[in-house]
């Protein structure tokens, strides 16, 4: 059993990273354009905006698999960022602040960080090509 969870893992990764992706885009379409849930739209440029901007095209990126390495990365900041300047002042614990979802982006950003993309992305095709 355990040699069949290996030989699956590299799928199951690109698996997580399409899906924790697309998860990823509605949070920034639905700050700019109000879909697939209607939010009130950010002023331009303000940290709200650059948060959208950044869940779009990071996520577009991470979805497809290029660069996923600093996309994740940058994805992952953005997502710590938000948790300490939006949920950590109202309590230390997640479950409390409402900071649940921001913990788990962080830290699926972080790990995809450091372990790529999975073979289903555009990364491995490249790297196949060289």
């Amino acid at each position: 059993m355990s040699q069949t969870f290996d030989r699956y893992a590299p799928y199951a990764l690109s698996i997580l990273r399409i899906i924790a992706a697309l998860v990823f885009i509605e949070h920034g379409t639905s700050k700019l354009f109000g879909w697939p849930a209607p939010t009130p739209t950010p002023a331009m440029f303000s940290l709200y905006w650059c948060a959208a901007i950044i869940e779009i095209i990071g996520g577009i990126l991470v979805l497809v698999g290029f660069c996923t390495r600093p996309a994740a990365f940058i994805m992952s900041g953005e997502m710590a960022f938000a948790y300490f300047l939006s949920h950590h002042p109202k309590s230390l614990f997640p479950i409390v602040n409402g900071g649940d979802p921001a913990v788990l982006y962080c830290f699926v950003f972080l790990y995809l960080a450091f372990a790529g993309g999975g073979p289903w992305s555009v990364d491995a095709m490249c790297r196949k090509r060289a």
